[in-house]
């Protein structure tokens, strides 16, 4: 049996900024060893791998891959590559954070509107890989017998928003998929839930158009007159690890501050 001392590994789906990267730190910080996954451009690299170098300021170990964890193809060899350098380690928590979608208006006389493949891209990478991740983790044995998996959501799952509505879809999606992992996986431990955050100022939301205004109307709406930040929802990933977080499965949990009560 381990000791209380022996630092626990997560893995994080897109985790070189905002929540996934505020998430790392966090666990890291609380005993936590961290894989992340995640794709970006050359000329970001070395602002990253500087981020990804203070995770290990607290003596965590860091493992990270520059891959698309949505493709199909690179899935497999990439948690095979895990596997080798966990050795007999298992993976407590699984944290998906992925954004890739597309913000195009579902109508517009002068701009590209949304298509098809718009939503089938949108689907797949903020939703549908979410279980594609925890089968694949689970079909390789690498989850420990009382892990846990998170996925990240918005109020865009009930609300319409200018230009989200393939991200909305995904949410919704998202949501779907959540529960039923968590009503399927139940049998072997894995405990599966998804955060609403609250308007949260990442570089991912400030690519959605009209998002300045998204956030003056969160600052009004939030009974506590901020926005939400990714260390708030690091916060609440942090507390889901918890062994009194082991009966929590198969919901939604508001991280907002109250921004969604009015």
């Amino acid at each position: 049996m381990k000791n209380s001392t022996t630092k626990q590994w997560a893995l994080i789906l897109g985790g070189s900024s905002g929540l996934g990267l505020a998430t790392a730190n966090k666990l890291a910080a609380n005993n936590f060893n961290i894989i992340i996954i995640h794709r970006d451009r050359r000329t970001d690299i070395e602002q990253i791998n500087t981020s990804f170098q203070e995770i290990t300021l607290s003596g965590s170990k860091l493992i990270s891959f520059n891959s698309d964890a949505t493709n199909g193809n690179k899935q497999q060899q990439l948690v095979d590559e895990i596997a080798v350098k966990l050795g007999s380690d298992k993976i407590k928590l699984v944290v998906h954070s992925i954004a890739k979608g597309n913000l195009k208006p579902m109508f517009s006389k002068d701009q590209e509107v949304l298509a098809n493949q718009d939503f089938n891209l949108t689907i797949d990478a903020m939703a549908t890989s979410f279980h594609d991740w925890l089968q694949l983790l689970v079909t390789n044995e690498l989850l420990s017998e009382d892990a846990r998996a998170i996925a990240f959501t918005s109020e865009g799952n009930t609300k319409a928003w200018p230009n989200y509505a393939a991200v909305s879809a995904a949410k919704a999606a998202l949501e779907a998929i959540m529960r039923n992992a968590a009503l399927e996986f139940a049998p072997i431990g894995l405990k599966v839930n998804c955060i609403q955050a609250g308007v949260t100022d990442t570089k991912s939301f400030q690519m959605i158009p009209g998002s300045e205004n998204l956030k003056q109307a969160a600052l009004q709406r939030n009974p506590n007159k901020r926005l939400t930040t990714p260390e708030d929802i690091a916060d609440v990933v942090y507390l889901m690890t918890q062994p009194e977080a082991q009966w929590i499965t198969g919901t939604v949990i508001k991280a907002d501050g109250g921004e969604s009560l009015q």
